[in-house]
């Protein structure tokens, strides 16, 4: 099962994106990625600063990645089964508003579906909130800031798998 993105790019170029199955090499590529995200800018790069995706998650966890043709790691997400929720999910900056996202949500929607879930919790940054109502998540409460980890309370959703 693996999903594809194809489309225009930057510049004219036309990406090819695959999602597979994290493995324990792409854990500093990840770390990475949570790390120099924009959207954990300003008062919310304390949550971030000292995240560590490390290779014992990715081997622990249903972690997948979204990949460029030249072998880039664009994003990726991780899916708990049991209670199903997501539990990560990060897209590189210079490609946020392409696709990368919805494909990497379409997967877990397969994933998922093929597990018999019916719906993910997403407990959700507060600026990607509008992302996952895009994507038919429904807001069902909110999860209470837990200081010192996460200092915000955050929107709760359900995101429906589809049948």
């Amino acid at each position: 099962m693996a999903s594809r993105l194809t489309g225009p790019g930057a510049a004219g170029r036309t990406p090819v994106v695959a999602v597979r199955r994290a493995s324990a090499r792409d854990a500093k590529r990840l770390t990475r990625l949570v790390r120099t995200s924009r959207a954990y800018e300003g008062p919310y790069a304390s949550m971030v600063a000292g995240y560590r995706v490390g290779p014992d998650y990715i081997e622990a966890h249903q972690v997948f990645v979204a990949v460029a043709a030249d072998g880039r790691v664009l994003g990726f997400y991780a899916l708990l089964l049991d209670p199903p929720e997501l539990d990560l999910m990060f897209v590189a900056n210079d490609v946020q508003g392409l696709g990368t996202g919805r494909l990497l949500i379409g997967d877990l929607r397969e994933r998922a579906r093929a597990a018999g879930i019916e719906s993910v919790r997403v407990v959700a940054h507060p600026p990607a909130e509008g992302f996952y109502r895009g994507m038919g998540a429904v807001r069902t409460g909110t999860e209470a800031a837990r200081p010192p980890a996460v200092m915000w309370d955050r929107p709760e959703m359900r995101l429906p798998v589809g049948g």
